[in-house]
Order: C-alpha cells, then sequence, then structure tokens
C-alpha cells in the first residue's frame, strides 16, 4: 500500500488556516509565530514585519488581524497576473531574462510592468522560442534591480501566474538569491482556476487564447502572456458560482475536485444510466 506524500506547510500557509479558523488577535498572532520551526528573527514581531514586506496580505487594526484576501471581495481585489521568460528550467543555472506582470481589479487593468533583464547568454533554443537574443539584453538593467522593482510593483497583491508553481517559485528564489526575502503573497494558478471554470480540450495557454478569441499576436513572451492571462482570468471570475466572494474562495475553489469536464462526463454517465 502506497503511503500518502505529506504536505508541508509554510509558516505563511500555517498563519493564514490559523486566521481562516479565527484567529484575529495581535497577540495570537505573535503567539502562534514563536511556536513556529524556521522563522528568520527570534522576535516574533520582527518576524512578522518580515512576513508583511514579503508579501503576506495581513491588515492591523487596533490590535485585531484581518486577511486581506478573506476580507475583502472579489471586485476589491487586486491580481497581479505574472510571466516570466528565462534563458534555463532551472533556477540554480538559469536566470529571469524578463518579466511581465499586468494588475487587475474589478475587472479593469489598473497597472502593469514590463522590462527585460541582462543576461549574457540565450540558448538558442530559448531565442528561437521567445525572439529575445543576447543583443537585447546588452542594455538591459541588471537582474537584482529589475527584481527590486517587481517587489515593490507586486506589493502584497494576490500573485497569478498560467503554470504557478514555475514563475512564482522562480521569482522567489531568484529573490532569496538577492537577499530580497521570500516570496509571501496569496497565489492562483490559472490552468487550475480554468479547469474548473472553462470546457476545453486542453488548458495550455495557446490554446485557451484561440478558444477565447484573445487577439493578443505575440507569444512566449512575458508582458504578452501576462496579458493573456488576464483575460483567462477575467472569463474565469465571470464563470464562477455566486458563493464565491472572496479571493480566498477563489483560491480553494482553483484547488477543489470541481473540474468542469469532469462534471460534464459525469452527467453523461448520468443520462446513459
Amino acid at each position: 500500500m502506497k503511503s500518502k506524500k505529506q504536505i508541508v506547510l509554510s509558516n505563511s500557509d500555517i498563519i493564514v488556516s490559523k486566521i481562516k479558523k479565527g484567529l484575529n488577535s495581535l497577540d495570537e498572532l505573535l503567539s502562534l509565530i514563536e511556536s513556529l520551526n524556521n522563522t528568520f528573527f527570534a522576535d516574533a514581531s520582527l518576524e512578522l514585519e518580515l512576513l508583511l514586506s514579503n508579501g503576506l496580505p495581513l491588515e492591523i487594526v487596533e490590535d485585531k488581524v484581518f486577511l486581506k484576501t478573506n476580507v475583502y471581495s472579489l471586485s476589491e481585489q487586486v491580481f497581479c497576473i505574472v510571466d516570466i521568460e528565462t534563458n534555463g528550467s532551472n533556477v540554480n543555472k538559469g536566470q529571469v531574462i524578463e518579466i511581465g506582470a499586468v494588475k487587475l481589479k474589478n475587472g479593469e487593468i489598473i497597472d502593469s510592468y514590463e522590462s527585460l533583464v541582462y543576461a549574457k547568454e540565450v540558448p538558442p533554443y530559448i531565442q528561437e522560442v521567445t525572439n529575445i537574443t543576447p543583443e537585447m539584453l546588452k542594455d538591459a538593467p541588471v537582474l537584482k534591480t529589475v527584481l527590486e522593482e517587481f517587489k515593490i510593483f507586486l506589493e502584497d497583491d494576490v500573485f497569478v501566474a498560467h503554470d504557478i508553481k514555475f514563475d512564482y517559485r522562480f521569482i522567489s528564489e531568484s529573490f532569496k538569491k538577492y537577499n530580497l526575502g521570500e516570496l509571501q503573497n496569496r497565489k492562483l494558478c490559472t490552468i487550475d482556476l480554468a479547469k474548473r471554470t472553462i470546457e476545453a480540450q486542453r488548458y495550455g495557454l495557446d490554446f485557451l487564447k484561440d478558444l477565447l478569441h484573445i487577439d493578443i499576436d505575440t507569444q512566449h513572451r512575458a508582458y504578452s502572456d501576462a496579458l493573456s492571462t488576464t483575460f483567462i482570468l477575467k472569463e474565469s471570475i465571470s464563470k464562477l458560482p455566486k458563493e464565491i466572494v472572496t479571493a480566498e474562495d477563489l483560491i480553494a475553489f482553483s484547488k477543489s475536485d470541481n473540474v468542469i469536464n469532469n462534471k460534464n462526463n459525469q452527467k453523461k454517465k448520468e443520462k446513459e444510466n
């Protein structure tokens, strides 16, 4: 009998879980932080400041603690949709060569960020896919500068990407390399969300662009792919059940077993029977 894979929660995940279960006082939060492993500071107040500076969306009002993503309605929440291009898929061997991001609030784009990043080498297959050449990067800002700018741009918004595991981890590990902290933002994958809201044969970005008639010509460039993902997010949000009212509801729904094709297959089976 195979054993189930143990899920290891990060400190920020533990904090979010406890707040969603009712923890709401600053004293309780500081006590919880003191009990956590792998903290950077021995002082809980300093550790809390570090978590906040790295994007954990907490609000403290008169010694009461609120998780913004669990309180703000979807129309109030800011989503930061991100895409990166890299010169290698392994963060230890490659680096970010382009970042593109779009901020979405209540269905409207409110801000954007894009930058190429200096790098000496871009493998031929990366050049072929992205059309980014070393010549294009020779006068671009260095990675640390771009990461600093992007961190300020991101703030504590919900980090959204089409394949969240790659973009979120790559940026977080890049931050750590330059002593810029570690991402603590809440995160949402539009592949997962699309599977629960959009009926499709496949859920790759290019396929969904065609299916949804997203008219953005440039492909495999960071800003254009972030913009395409923004339209997918808007489409998915427009199809949500009424009970999804906050970003935390949305994140939980995206990870649920409510896959639209599974639902349709179940309906077909019920009709056949």
